[in-house]
């Protein structure tokens, strides 16, 4: 899996940071998202779905590794 986020739909939520806190954080100036592992280990897989699916703007992309 890879993942993706665009900074400029980041409303700073933090959402992402509640579920997936090992690939996602927020810079502390504007809560906008900061992406720490584009490329999650497997086991981290379903709270990066997770975190793509509440996330309020839809700012993550995920690519799925066949």
């Amino acid at each position: 899996m890879n993942v993706a986020v665009d900074e400029d739909k980041c409303c700073g939520a933090g959402s992402c940071v509640l579920v997936a806190p090992e690939v996602f954080d927020q810079r502390d100036e504007d809560g906008i998202v900061l992406l720490l592992d584009p490329s999650p280990p497997e086991p981290r897989y379903a709270a990066v779905r997770e975190a793509a699916d509440i996330c309020p703007a839809s700012a993550i992309t995920l690519h799925e590794n066949p």
